[in-house]
């Protein structure tokens, strides 16, 4: 009758059911953008949560920071004017 050569370490018996008590991520869907986002968690595409704006965009960042720039632009330009 067969015998096993040498004892099983733990840490090989115990990777048999380590991926025992994985089980699939549900996806939702954005109400804004129809993206796909976890359940409960605010849409990282148009920053949105259950129908409110919560958190401010890549998108939002980046005109933001056109406005300021737009007004940095303007501001010397007119304190030249004056200083001729």
């Amino acid at each position: 009758m067969p015998v096993p050569k040498r004892k099983r370490s733990r840490a090989r018996r115990d990777s048999r059911f380590a991926n025992k008590g994985l089980k699939l991520k549900a996806i939702a869907k954005c109400n804004q953008c129809s993206g796909p986002l976890m359940p409960h968690q605010a849409c990282s595409g148009c920053g949105f949560y259950k129908g409110a704006k919560v958190m401010a965009t890549k998108a939002d960042r980046g005109v933001k920071r056109q406005e300021i720039r737009a007004k940095q632009k303007s501001k010397p330009q007119e304190s030249s004017s004056e200083s001729a």
